[in-house]
């Protein structure tokens, strides 16, 4: 009896999780807000800071809630690296490059200054660090798809460098998940782990992919309707496997297992079959995230003011590395570029997870790097759109 009085918790618990997720994404898309928004939102309402409808322990690691949260990660970065083709990477061009690999550089290191002048070490520095540093892609391609922006000279280069920072912050983050392990900083251990996960990223992304694009028709062979998606989410749960036994973490493998799979000829029949599985693990991950935010801890001056600092950071930091990168497109274009590479969204979202968990740091911290995260995703749209609209007949265009 016992037993099924615990099923029955576990299913009202995920129907609560499920409704809300819907309910706070289709508030947040109403208000021309991306959907992540609301799901993390509805995951602080009904988490234990307000309604209390999600208890504490059955957001704890573990617990049935958070494996399913884990699943849908997991499945999203194998989604993010679906969509990120090799081929994809070589037409974007030098300004696509400056853009991703400056815009990775200046944010990881105003915000390893930042957190260790907070008094963090300086390996815990980086990796608070790594969660200014990806630019959420699916934000910024939403938000341009909506402004009939897509085919500007500026979409593509923010697209383009999007693709390379994405691929750097996981070879960065697999590089501060590792030097967690209480070795702390030498030069000799920093060498090591970067080789280990440049190998890995570099044999998998790149090996794997041409191996992939000369022949992908064995994954037609099985008679099962749908074995190229089997086959490909095998490979998804095995190489986010392997990416932890390497002292990685798990959501890299499944990255590069999208990438791999991306050069199938059955890429575009992967990422429909796929979009299903989203729709019902995805909103798990990012309801538990929000409900792990203790509201309490943003609710003294002290902690506004830190959200404003770091959120302040974070902004800045995106427009100057992604501006810089962008000069040759003009004032204007740079501006764009800069703005477009402004939200963090669900990456930094994975990454404060990943380091809540890990212990690197506490609730507070943990809190403050989610609603930064929340809060440029939800200033860019807003700024894209002004930037976006053609310069009135009376003003001339910048430069």
């Amino acid at each position: 009896m016992d037993c099924m009085h615990h099923a029955n918790d576990i299913l009202l618990t995920l129907f609560i999780v499920f409704v809300a997720a819907q309910v706070g994404g289709e508030i947040a898309q109403r208000l021309k807000l991306p959907g992540v928004v609301g799901e993390i939102a509805a995951g602080c309402v009904v988490g234990p800071s307000l309604l209390g409808w999600i208890a504490p322990d059955q957001i704890a690691s573990g617990t049935p809630l958070d494996v399913l949260a884990e699943i849908g990660v997991v499945l999203l970065l194998f989604s993010v690296g679906l969509e990120t083709r090799l081929e994809d990477l070589k037409k974007v061009g030098k300004t696509a490059l400056l853009v991703g690999v400056i815009g990775v550089l200046v944010p990881f290191g105003m915000g390893t200054l930042w957190a260790h002048g907070s008094g963090f070490d300086w390996d815990k520095s980086m990796f608070v660090a790594a969660a200014f540093v990806a630019t959420s892609a699916g934000i910024t391609a939403r938000v341009l798809q909506e402004l009939g922006a897509l085919q500007r000279v500026e979409s593509r280069v923010i697209l383009g460098a999007a693709v390379i920072d994405d691929i750097l912050a996981m070879l960065l983050l697999g590089v501060v998940v590792s030097l967690q392990g209480g070795g702390g900083i030498h030069p000799g251990n920093l060498l090591l782990v970067l080789c280990e996960a440049a190998g890995f990223i570099a044999l998998v992304g790149w090996g794997g992919a041409r191996v992939m694009r000369w022949n992908s028709s064995w994954l037609d062979k099985p008679r099962h309707a749908q074995s190229p998606l089997l086959i490909a989410l095998a490979l998804c749960l095995g190489l986010a496997y392997v990416s932890t036994l390497l002292g990685l973490a798990a959501i890299i493998g499944a990255f590069l297992a999208g990438m791999v799979a991306s050069e199938t000829r059955q890429q575009h029949l992967l990422e429909q079959q796929v979009q299903p599985l989203l729709a019902l693990l995805t909103p798990f991950f990012f309801v538990v995230t929000g409900s792990k935010i203790d509201l309490h801890e943003l609710a003294s001056a002290e902690a506004l003011w830190t959200l404003l600092i770091v959120t302040v950071i974070a902004i800045v930091a995106k427009l100057v590395g992604g501006g810089l990168g962008a000069l040759s497109l003009g004032r204007r274009g740079a501006a764009i570029v800069g703005f477009g590479m402004v939200p963090r969204g669900e990456v930094g979202v994975v990454i404060a997870s990943l380091g809540l968990a890990a212990g690197v740091f506490d609730n507070r911290v943990y809190a403050i790097i989610v609603a930064m995260s929340l809060l440029t995703a939800i200033v860019t749209p807003p700024v894209l759109a002004r930037l976006l609209r053609p310069p009135t007949p009376d003003t001339p265009p910048a430069a």
